[in-house]
Parts: C-alpha cells; structure tokens; sequence
C-alpha cells in the first residue's frame, strides 16, 4: 500500500504565496473570528496560549503603525491588519489573581515560548483565511520599532509585538507568484545534523531564485546577496539589533 502524499491541506500549503495587493473587500467580522478560533486550535507549549492578536481596521491607526515601522503601503491598504503578540500578561494577572508573584516572566525561556506559540498561531491562522479565498503577508518589520508599536496599541508590560499580518482579499493583478524554496536535500537532515549539506542545496537555489525573480521583473537577483544583506551587518536588520532593550521595556528581561 503505498503511503498517501497529497491532501487538500498540504494543497493549500503549497500554494501559498505573499499578498501584499488586497481588493477594497472587508473582511468580516464572522471570518476574522473564524480564522481566530483556527489559531486557538494551534499547539501551545503547556497549553499556557501565551499569545494574543489584535485586529487593526482603523485607517488612520494602520497609517501611523505603518510609519513607524519605516512605510508599509499594504500595512495601511489591508482591509485588516493584524498584530501577534507574544502575551504573559495575561497569566502574569492570573498568577498574582491567585495569591502568586510571576517570577519566572524574565526567564529566557518564556521569551523564546511566547514567540514560538506566536509564530504557530499565527500560520494556522493564514492557512486558515487562504482557505477562504483570503490572503496575506507576514510583517516582521512591526519589530523595528518595538516602542511606538507598544505605545500605540496600550500593550502592558509582558506583551511584545512579535509580527504583524496584512490581511484581505487578493488582488489579482498584482501577478505575485509562489516563491520557490531550498530544495529539500537542503533542510531534511537524517539523524543528525550534516553541516555540509548546505553548499549543494544552495547552489541550485541561486538559479532558481534568480529564474523567479526574472519573471516578476527583478534580473539578477541573488538569494545568497539578500542573506549577506540581511544578516551579513546590524545595518539590516532595520534598528532589530536593539531588540534585547526593546524587550526588557516591556519586561522581557530574557535572562
């Protein structure tokens, strides 16, 4: 019996490409939910759901996020934006609800659980709305600038913005398609780690990044250019490299 493959799932996942042109549609509030209620069912490290997201509709607060990440055009046109964010404050109220002190918030571990609870919600909830003819980009640069974002969504302390997502209705003109990725042979290790697989992998992935990009009307571009530009100096990183500050002005302390 040969073992099954393909799904309507695995589908949808492959699919899946960044929508950063949305139609002027509304998402509803029935679909936001819904997608919502998907993120719920997500893993969650001790089902603690260290996570929370707020839904962004009001023109004039996606204008100012926007800005202050450094000018994102599908941040403000979005019919909702989202922003994930990585919440113990919710359990730090809890604990001290039932007579205790949240001691261990500043641990590192804690750190690292809201951002993985975030980041696992958060594509359960785009797989979710791509399964409604929705689509969406992820928008790491909400953590450029960490503080103004804070400010202008009132988070508590215990609660740091960990991504944003643009979210909407596809527009089809915008001729966007599916990004190819590292070949396989690249990120499935067998057993253990071979730090050598790597060269092969990425040597074939050049040609194909630079193939997509070709038809999207970008020449000669280089994934092994973008990496050493991204993280090659703290230049590209876009202000991220004060990040452990950031983190402990919303009591973080990640130690």
């Amino acid at each position: 019996m040969t073992d099954p493959i393909d799904s309507a799932v695995i589908e949808q996942q492959l699919r899946h490409r960044s929508v950063r042109r949305f139609l002027d549609v509304p998402v509803g509030e029935a679909q936001l939910e819904r997608i919502v209620e998907a993120a719920q069912r997500a893993s969650t490290s001790s089902n603690l759901q260290a996570w929370s997201v707020i839904a962004i509709r009001d023109p004039e607060r996606k204008r100012r996020l926007s800005q202050a990440i450094g000018g994102r055009d599908y941040v403000e046109r979005a019919p909702v934006f989202l922003v994930w964010v990585a919440d113990l404050a919710r359990n730090a109220e809890l604990l001290r609800a039932h007579g205790a002190e949240p001691e261990t918030l500043g641990l590192i571990e804690n750190t690292l659980l809201g951002a993985v609870d975030v980041g696992i919600a958060a594509q359960n909830a785009l797989l979710a709305a791509e399964s409604l003819g929705l689509g969406g980009v992820f928008v790491g640069g909400i953590r450029n600038a960490p503080e103004a974002v804070s400010a202008e969504l009132r988070l508590p302390r215990h609660a740091f913005a960990i991504a944003g997502m643009a979210l909407g209705t596809p527009d089809p003109e915008e001729g966007t398609g599916i990004k190819p990725r590292l070949p396989l042979s690249g990120v499935l290790h067998a057993e253990v780690y071979d730090p050598e697989r790597w060269r092969e992998a990425t040597g074939r992935y050049e040609q194909d990044y630079r193939d997509y990009f070709e038809t999207q009307g970008v020449p000669d571009r280089s994934w092994a250019r973008t990496v050493v530009s991204r993280l090659g100096s703290a230049a590209g990183l876009h202000g991220r490299h004060a990040m452990r500050a950031s983190l402990r002005a919303q009591g973080f302390d990640s130690e």
